[in-house]
């Protein structure tokens, strides 16, 4: 609640069932207020109002038990009200105040603060005001008005958590349980902080300790949940969510949109855009969660415009408003969405607070891969592969940053630990494996590669690279291959001299002997099947000549190649007669 940025004064909890067992004492209110019956309360008090059996202060205390018990806007209906009699009580003020920040309706919290005489609790709305209207001013003006007792502590270390400062807020909390081992419900405190700092095990045990003593509490029934996804996967975790709501009342309302949010992450966005944009700005994560969805929808430009207005104060915005900046710059060519994202990631990535932990360490990888300083990713990358070992997109962009180091062989290794089908079909995903296989020398593998892939730009990129490729470590005989496949494809006459001089590679690597000699004969296939259209674009004075020359060369390529298949035959023939003897 304290995160909620809109607000939201709709939607009162239904009626609680009050049917009552017969020969049972009606209890009085205080009784009811000392078992935090908040709906017993609220009943009690509206039956004498109607019946003219008007309890002292009844209209005080039924904001204060609709206030507790989550019906923010049946308590703010009952404190304007107050406030509108000529004999208010002062301490109403600070009471609506109240209201108002737990509807999200901030300006209002604070006018409605500034009119209630000075106390703690007045210091402490300001305090947390403060930190909404990110006012550092005002906030340490409230911070050394601060004293130490326990609801005064509890509220600063409510600030650190919602800072990003976990430790701290643990210390604060670890601090108050030392002297208050009946304060059970800081044992969630604790356990949520660590959930943040990404221990989900240690989370589990300080929640352990308060869920045996109230097992049915949804706060702590949720984070169960949550520690359960992280460590497990969304089926345990929705499954905790299903005990909790199974045994819960009709009268059920408190945390339920947290659960239906938590139930999208938990089925990997099923029902994302029924769930989430209502709760956007209700729920921090909801927005954070549907720019998600729309990334992996491939749905870049809905997401920037989603997160463009963000101001982001913790790691996570930031690292996703640098993923959707990076992601657009990629699609639309732009170098300025490139360089915010570089921005973003090396802010994370050497924060005091990230630069130690496996997603500021990602983020400094990114920094450099974006700046193309390649041996710099692999040291961060490094750092954190054993977290990531099944992860498509740490692979895909591990292996890339190997390749581009000419780590060939170990990048090779890891784009085919790649199992999506997305990324496998990825024209980069393609182009950098045929490259590590050429590169390895197995271009028959790129080649492959090639086949499989429909006719296309791609397509065509991709023979582009095999071609040259090819040529540059020696494996003349698939460069040839290539360069035909783009002579028909183009009449460039660059196209043809590439094939030309693959073909006179190929002979010089059968006289080295590293190529086999049945390639001979698919080398002059593909020397036949170049014309005099190979000589098209030269200029008309050098037509004539260049027509001549072709001619000439193709002879002696034929030539060349029965006296080298002839050579072959004979040198293989000798080799049987020595084997056998002779």
């Amino acid at each position: 609640m304290l995160s909620r940025a809109k607000p939201a004064v709709g939607g009162a909890p239904p009626p609680a069932d009050r049917r009552r067992k017969k020969g049972k004492k009606v209890p009085q209110l205080e009784e009811l207020l000392a078992l935090r019956d908040f709906t017993g309360a609220i009943a009690l008090l509206e039956f004498k109002r109607h019946v003219g059996e008007q309890e002292e202060d009844a209209d005080l205390w039924i904001g204060y038990s609709a206030f507790h018990l989550g019906d923010y806007k049946r308590a703010l209906e009952e404190y304007e009200a107050l406030t509108k009699q000529p004999a208010c009580n002062p301490d109403v003020w600070v009471n609506l105040a109240c209201t108002y920040f737990f509807l999200g309706m901030y300006t209002q919290a604070e006018q409605a603060a500034l009119k209630a005489p000075k106390s703690r609790l007045q210091n402490r709305l300001l305090f947390h005001l403060a930190h909404k209207f990110s006012d550092e001013k005002k906030l340490m003006s409230s911070h050394q008005n601060l004293q130490d007792v326990t609801e005064d502590q509890l509220s600063l270390a409510s600030i650190h958590y919602m800072r990003s400062h976990y430790q701290e807020a643990i210390d604060i909390y670890k601090r108050i349980l030392l002297d208050n081992r009946e304060y059970l419900a800081l044992n969630v405190y604790v356990a949520l902080c660590y959930y943040k700092l990404d221990y989900y095990d240690v989370s589990q045990e300080v929640l352990a300790v308060y869920l045996q003593q109230v097992p049915d509490s949804t706060i702590a029934l949720n984070l169960k949940a949550c520690n359960h996804f992280r460590l497990y996967n969304g089926k345990a975790a929705e499954a905790e969510l299903k005990n909790l709501t199974d045994s819960a009342s009709p009268s059920f309302e408190f945390g339920k949109e947290l659960i239906k949010h938590n139930l999208v992450v938990f089925r990997g966005g099923e029902g994302a855009l029924q769930i989430l944009p209502p709760l956007v700005d209700v729920i921090p994560e909801a927005r954070l969660n549907l720019v998600i969805y729309y990334l992996r929808q491939d749905d870049v430009q809905e997401a920037y415009n989603l997160i463009k207005d963000l101001e982001p104060t913790a790691p996570q915005e930031y690292i996703l408003k640098g993923v959707v900046n990076a992601a657009l710059g990629q699609e639309m060519g732009s170098r300025d969405h490139l360089k915010i994202a570089q921005q973003f990631f090396q802010l994370v990535g050497e924060s005091a607070s990230e630069c130690d932990t496996i997603p500021g360490r990602q983020c400094m990888s990114s920094c450099f891969f974006l700046l193309r300083q390649f041996a710099n990713v692999l040291i961060y990358l490094n750092s954190v592969k054993s977290y990531f070992y099944n992860d498509d997109t740490f692979n895909f962009n591990y292996a890339q940053a190997k390749a581009a180091m000419g780590n060939f062989s170990e990048a090779e290794e890891v784009f085919l630990l790649i199992q999506s089908e997305k990324i496998k079909n990825d024209f980069v995903y393609l182009s950098w494996l045929a490259r590590c296989y050429i590169m390895n020398k197995k271009p028959q593998l790129a080649w492959k590669l090639y086949l499989k892939m429909e006719t296309s730009g791609e397509s065509f990129n991709l023979l582009q690279l095999i071609a040259n490729d090819c040529y540059k470590v020696r494996q003349f005989y698939y460069s040839a291959k290539a360069f035909d496949v783009l002579e028909r494809l183009d009449s460039n006459p660059e196209y043809w001299e590439g094939k030309r001089g693959a073909c006179v590679g190929v002979f010089q690597m059968i006289l080295a002997g590293r190529e086999a000699k049945e390639t001979l004969r698919e080398v002059l296939h593909l020397l036949k099947s170049t014309g005099l259209e190979a000589i098209k674009q030269v200029e008309p004075a050098e037509q004539q000549r260049s027509a001549v020359r072709l001619q000439n060369i193709q002879q002696v390529g034929v030539f060349l190649l029965k006296l080298y298949w002839y050579f072959f035959s004979c040198t293989t023939l000798y080799s049987s007669f020595k084997v056998s003897g002779f």
